[in-house]
């Protein structure tokens, strides 16, 4: 008898009882097409179907408060820039029918978890760089025009603004490990504002990446949800002892300065003061957090996810989790 299933698959539950059907809205095309019509007639259309995100998009991501949304509709469309941006978002997401799937599952696994919880409206547009996956009342945005693939002809042009090591991760496989990130930071798991130490900083990234593990695709791998190259998730794995007798060597745990603690959590092509030839990973603490929350979940067995998710105690995420890396 053929295995029709791989034994991953076994690890996440199953979902297929759960109604739920992902659409993205294409904002991006609709705009587009009010290329050629009556800029008062555009301007209603838009604002009846896309309500809040398209005030957002008009006043705050491609204008300002200041114009009028026509102005801002007729600026658009007299610029070239954005024209050829909207041809190649278009050409290189045709179709978006996968990313919906792939989208549908994920929130699947996440009413699986919170049954309670509101799935948002996910709408595509091009911004002209200005941003990635933002997130609003009722929606999350996903900026096509910052998920081209790390070849487009664009990137190389804005390297002043954005550089290399960020567009090389605008490529489409991103889309949904993105979204699934923005919406587990922003709306399901807030960072507290008394979390102010390194250690618990590293928890939360670590917890959201966990997360991240449960409602994604098995398949897709640990590099892309954190945003590594592979040479440097294996530099993490390599050195991973090192790293942590690193932090503990500097009393960096408990650290609280925010000038201190935030290279190990930032992007950055490396990790300033650490491996030669800048050739570390970035966000360090991130990784190692991560790495603390799938010993601290092998270690407790009976631990559910959202049991995890609600634990606020770092430093007894720390002591139950034996993380030691040898």
């Amino acid at each position: 008898m053929p295995l029709l299933f791989s034994c991953k698959q076994g690890s996440k539950p199953n979902v297929s009882d759960i109604n739920l059907e992902l659409k993205i809205a294409r904002f991006d095309q609709d705009l587009y097409n009010g290329k050629t019509k009556d800029l008062q007639q555009t301007d209603k259309l838009l604002q009846q179907k896309y309500g809040s995100f398209y005030d957002d998009y008009v006043h705050r991501m491609v204008g300002d408060p200041t114009y009028s949304n026509t102005e801002i509709l007729s600026t658009l469309y007299h610029d070239q820039a954005y024209t050829d941006l909207n041809k190649e978002a278009d050409s290189v997401f045709k179709d978006m029918s996968g990313i919906e799937k792939d989208l549908t599952q994920t929130f699947r696994y996440i009413k699986h978890y919170y049954p309670n919880v509101k799935t948002p409206k996910v709408i595509s547009f091009v911004s002209g760089f200005a941003v990635q996956t933002p997130i609003g009342d009722d929606y999350i945005g996903v900026g096509l025009d910052m998920f081209l693939g790390r070849n487009s002809k664009f990137y190389g042009a804005i390297v002043q603004s954005v550089p290399a090591y960020l567009s090389r991760r605008f490529s489409p496989e991103y889309v949904v490990p993105r979204i699934t990130e923005t919406y587990a930071r922003e709306e399901l798991f807030p960072e507290r504002d008394e979390d102010r130490t390194l250690l618990s900083k590293m928890v939360q990234n670590g917890k959201i990446l966990y997360f991240m593990d449960q409602v994604l695709a098995d398949e897709v791998p640990d590099s892309i949800k954190i945003g590594y190259t592979r040479s440097q998730l294996e530099w993490c794995k390599t050195y991973e002892k090192d790293i942590w007798a690193y932090l503990l060597q500097n009393n960096l745990l408990f650290e609280t300065d925010y000038q201190k603690i935030q290279v190990f959590l930032a992007e950055g092509p490396f990790t300033p003061g650490l491996g030669e030839k800048n050739e570390s990973a970035p966000k360090l603490g991130v990784w190692m957090g991560w790495q603390m929350i799938k010993k601290y979940m092998q270690e407790n067995k009976g631990t559910s996810l959202q049991q995890l998710m609600t634990e606020k105690d770092p430093q007894k995420i720390l002591n139950m989790s034996k993380y030691k890396p040898k």
